[in-house]
Order: structure tokens, then C-alpha cells, then sequence
């Protein structure tokens, strides 16, 4: 393709509201423009790239067996209440009526719409397991759309959706996409990981796993054991713990009220009275399923909430707001477990401490030597907080690591949560009713674009992975006016093309450096530049990736070429 006529609409400043690297490179380079908040439209550079992005999805789910089909973006407002998801998915969800008055909704994920459609037409066990999958542009009204494509409101999306007999069948199909995706990724050129997730929205009842692109602008921390595989996202990593020794809380002190003027918080704490955070315990006021509950955790640590809801068995907790935690009976700031008449849960660290430092429910004071079971009462205890730097793997007992990452994969053992709602049964070998087993697939195709170019950019230029590069080859002619210049050039373009190279050609009369400049930022992998020795029939070839230059007559540059793209 000839650049002179193509629409690459470079820029040599990012705009205002960029933050990270891949949203400024990917407007740089003439691959997107922002029509309105988190909504972008693909210009001819960055769609070459959605596509192929695609096409390695595509291929990868035709061989694991999954079968493409095309479902509505606009969804029946009354499939999503059938689910029951209808009010608990939130504000991201798009609604619309119609001018009937009827409700939709533009479609975020297609659960309650494949499931209609299978429980429709897929009665016999014959016809299961079935893996179905669709390459859709999906909705979501995010609060903040952010870092461009990484985060916006109109994405290009694969989901897929399995539906099997039994759970030993979706876990079958569970280790294919499982084994698909990372050979897609890997196509794809991004360096990832697979972490144990929690379903999100999404729900489930089974194993579920995500697949982090690593980079520092990443929205997620993921933690990973540095000897064993153990690796999981923020919300459901576990840290290596063992349980103290039985003590004697008879021999243990009393309480001391002790006075602590202007100390709300651990850190002033920690100062004040020389103590180590963790031998402080947070008293922490959330509120359950609309009611308040009191939530200890050692002074170093976080509250996981995800943690906290399962132990909780609630659908919904939240901090509660400082009005909230007056009206429990708590004085903010000071809070503490003795005398509080509300029910008490403790994570397991803080329950391990022999003894406790707490606030005294009383402006500036606290207490010490707090005993749980004999100065208040502990209704449950549990894993309730973040993985943290300095904790140990649960599985081997070695250091763990922390990483930010970018979710472009998620796979989830969805169970019978959306067949059961909306009756997708089938008929087994004994004629008797069954209930179908769903497994659920998602990829972030559009995000892949961002991902690779945060690992693969310096800030002001990129390289892309030949798998999903816009071309193969950037062909440059120095200048448009020189006639050795431009007939190699010429030639070159035919004999690449004929080689099955795809090639773009800067035949522009432009300055030699703006030709350059757009180069580095539209990050063609391979660079051929026609210059002053073309009349030798000498030409340089410039591996991009590695930083590396060499001068080759125009049949080496050839066979170099093929082999750097056909391997």
C-alpha cells in the first residue's frame, strides 16, 4: 500500500488528556481519534491491527472447537431481569426504550442471550457439549473511561459460551480455552500471565482465571510466588499462614485504657506510642446487605472486600459512611470491638495477635491488652485482607511478588447460575430433564491493541509484533524526485508483495527526518529505507525490535525479510 494516499493522520504532541503511553502512541501514530468519551473510531492503521488481532482469535477458537456465530447488541430489558442482573449489574449497564416504551439494553457481556438461544433450540444431550463464540463490539457506561482504549465505554470483544453435560465435560472445555488463549496471547506477542480471579459480575460457581498483560499502567496488581506457579489477582490472592499456638488467656493482662490525644490513625499511632503497626488492629465499620458490621484487621493490613462478602455470605458490603458508623454506636476514629453492640468479624492475622491495641470507642484514648473471646465476642474469622509485600505463598512458603496488569482474558466455570434462571435444560440418555453446566470465555480484543504497545513502546516510539503489525515492512524512499531511488523502491514494493510480505511504501515528498519521525511512531517492525547508495543497488534493512542496521543489496534485503516474517 502506498502511503502518499493513506489515511495516517500522525501528530508530534499527544493530547492534553492522554495518560498512559499506548493512549498517546496510538493517536500519535494515526491509529485512533476519540469521537466522544472511552469511544474511538479505527483509522486504517489500527483497524489492519483490530483485524488481525481477530483473525489469530478467531483461529485459535475454530481449532479448539468453538463454533462463530453473531448475537443482537441490543438486549431485551426482560432477559436481564429473568437473570436476575438486571438491577444488581449497576450503572455500567446501557438502558434504552424503544418507542414502544419497551427496555433494552446495549449488551456488555451476552450470557442471558446465549442461554435463551441454546435453551431454545438444544433440548437432547446429543447435541451437548457445545462451545459458542461471537467477535461483537460490546457497552459499558463506564464512570471513568481512562488511558484510551484500556478503559472506554465501546470495545471490540470475543466472548464464547460452553454448555456441557457435566462438570467433568466443562472442565474439558475449560483446559481448551484455557490452552487457546494462551497460544493466542502469545501470537499476539504480549508477555502474560494466567492468575486465579474472582467472577465479578459475571458469577459463577466454579474455577476461574484471568490473563494479565504485565505493565506498570495496569489497573490490577497481580501477586505471584517468585519460586513455585502460584499466581492470582489482588482480590483473591492468598498469603502463606500459620496459626499461633493455643494460649492461656488467663494469664494474660487486663485491659489498659491508655490516653492517646489526637491519634485517629495507625500511622499517628505508631509514632506516638513506638508500637508496630501489627500489634495495632483496625476497627473498621462496613455495612452488609444494609446492615452494619464491625470488621477487625491488624493496623498493616487492608480489608479485602470481595474476602469479606464471601465470609459475610452478603451480595453487596461497603465502608460505611461516617454518619453510618456514629449511628452503630462508634466514635470515629477511636473505634473499637469492647462493648459494641454489633456483630464482630476478625481476619485471621489479627486473631492470631495473643493480645490487642485497639481504640476505646471514647475520643482519644485507647485500649490495650484486648483479648478476643474474653472482652468481647467474635462471631467469625477468616482471610479477610489483601496479600501484602513481605507475605509468603500459601502453596510453597516463599517470598511473593507483586506485578500491575492489564485483564485482556477472562475465563470463568459459570455452572448452572444463568441455565437455571433461564431454563436451559436438555433431555439426558434416560429421558429425565437436566440442567446444562455453562462455562463462560471473554478476550478484550481492542485492549490488546493497548497492551502490546505499553510493553513494546519507550514513550515515543513502538514496535509491533509481526503477528499483528499493520505491515510487515515500512519501505522508505528517501526522496521522491531521485529516479534510481524510486525505481528500486518500486521494484522492491512489487517483489515483497509478490513474496507475500505486506509493505508499505512512504512515497511521499516529504523531508527525509518527517518521514523518519512517522516511522518510529507507526512502529512497523521492519524498516527498508532507499536512500544514496539505491544507484549501487544497495539499500539498509533495520530490524526495529532489536535496534539494528545493515547495509544489503536488494536480493539479501529480500530473502532477509521473508525469513524475518515467515521464520
Amino acid at each position: 500500500m502506498r502511503q502518499d494516499k493513506l489515511l495516517i493522520p500522525t501528530l508530534r504532541e499527544a493530547p492534553g488528556d492522554a495518560e498512559a503511553n499506548s493512549h498517546k502512541l496510538l493517536v500519535r501514530g494515526g491509529y485512533i481519534r476519540q469521537l466522544a468519551a472511552g469511544v474511538y473510531t479505527y483509522l486504517p492503521l489500527g483497524w489492519r491491527v483490530l483485524k488481525k488481532a481477530s483473525d489469530i482469535v478467531r483461529e485459535e477458537m475454530n481449532r479448539a472447537g468453538a463454533q462463530e456465530l453473531l448475537m443482537p447488541a441490543m438486549q431485551p430489558a426482560e432477559l436481564w431481569q429473568e437473570s436476575g442482573r438486571y438491577h444488581v449489574y449497576g450503572p455500567e449497564l446501557i438502558r434504552l426504550k424503544d418507542r414502544h416504551d419497551r427496555e433494552f439494553a446495549l449488551g456488555p457481556t451476552h450470557e442471558e442471550v446465549i442461554t435463551t438461544l441454546v435453551r431454545n433450540d438444544v433440548t437432547s444431550y446429543r447435541k451437548l457439549p457445545m462451545n459458542l463464540y461471537q467477535i461483537q463490539t460490546k457497552y459499558r457506561d463506564e464512570r471513568r473511561p481512562r488511558f484510551g482504549l484500556l478503559r472506554g465505554r465501546e470495545f471490540l470483544m470475543k466472548d464464547a459460551y460452553s454448555f456441557d453435560t457435566d462438570w467433568e465435560s466443562l472442565d474439558k472445555v475449560y483446559r481448551e480455552m484455557y490452552a487457546a488463549y494462551e497460544r493466542i496471547f502469545t501470537r499476539c506477542g504480549l508477555d502474560f500471565r494466567a492468575v486465579e480471579a474472582d467472577s465479578g459480575s459475571i458469577g459463577g460457581e466454579g474455577e476461574t482465571h484471568e490473563f494479565m498483560a504485565l505493565a506498570e499502567i495496569g489497573e490490577d496488581t497481580i501477586v505471584s510466588c517468585t519460586a513455585c506457579d502460584y499466581a492470582a489477582n489482588l482480590e483473591k490472592a492468598e498469603a502463606g499462614f500459620a496459626e499461633a499456638p493455643p494460649r492461656n488467656v488467663d494469664q494474660l493482662a487486663g485491659i489498659e485504657k491508655i490516653y492517646t490525644p489526637g491519634t485517629s490513625s495507625i500511622s499517628q499511632l505508631v509514632e506516638s506510642l513506638g508500637i508496630p503497626a501489627d500489634q495495632f488492629v483496625k476497627t473498621m465499620i462496613y455495612i452488609a446487605d444494609g446492615k452494619p458490621v464491625a470488621v477487625l484487621i491488624r493496623g498493616d493490613h487492608e480489608v479485602n472486600e470481595l474476602k469479606l462478602m464471601a465470609l459475610l455470605e452478603a451480595e453487596e458490603v461497603r465502608l460505611a459512611e461516617n454518619e453510618e458508623a456514629v449511628a452503630a454506636g462508634v466514635v470515629v476514629g477511636f473505634a473499637g470491638p469492647v462493648g459494641l453492640d454489633l456483630p464482630v468479624v476478625a481476619d485471621r492475622d489479627a486473631a492470631n495477635l495473643a493480645a490487642w491495641i485497639v481504640g476505646a470507642n471514647e475520643r482519644d484514648y485507647h485500649l490495650k491488652q484486648v483479648v478476643p473471646g474474653r472482652d468481647f465476642k467474635l462471631e467469625k474469622i477468616g482471610d479477610l485482607r489483601n496479600a501484602a509485600e513481605g507475605d509468603v505463598c500459601p502453596h510453597c512458603g516463599q517470598p511473593l511478588q507483586f506485578h500491575r496488569g492489564i485483564e485482556v482474558g477472562h475465563v470463568f466455570k459459570l455452572g448452572t447460575k444463568y441455565s437455571e434462571a433461564l431454563g436451559a435444560t436438555y433431555l439426558d440418555q434416560a429421558g429425565k430433564t437436566q440442567t446444562m453446566i455453562m462455562g463462560c470465555y471473554g478476550i478484550g480484543i481492542s485492549r490488546i491493541l493497548s497492551a502490546v504497545t505499553e510493553q513494546r513502546s519507550d514513550g515515543s516510539s513502538m514496535v509491533w509484533p509481526v503477528g499483528i503489525a499493520p505491515f510487515h515492512v515500512h519501505l522508505i524512499q528517501i526522496s521522491a524526485k531521485d529516479e534510481a531511488q524510486r525505481k528500486l523502491a518500486e521494484e522492491l514494493y512489487a517483489q515483497l508483495q509478490a513474496a507475500g510480505i505486506e509493505v508499505l511504501l512512504d512515497d511521499r515528498d516529504e523531508r527525509a527526518g518527517v518521514k523518519f519521525k512517522d516511522a518510529d511512531l507507526m512502529g512497523i517492525p521492519l524498516r527498508i529505507t532507499v536512500g544514496k547508495q539505491a544507484a549501487e543497488g544497495l539499500v539498509e534493512f533495520k530490524n526495529r525490535a532489536e535496534d539494528v542496521s545493515e547495509v544489503y543489496s536488494a536480493e539479501k534485503v529480500l530473502a532477509e525479510a521473508v525469513s524475518f516474517v515467515k521464520g
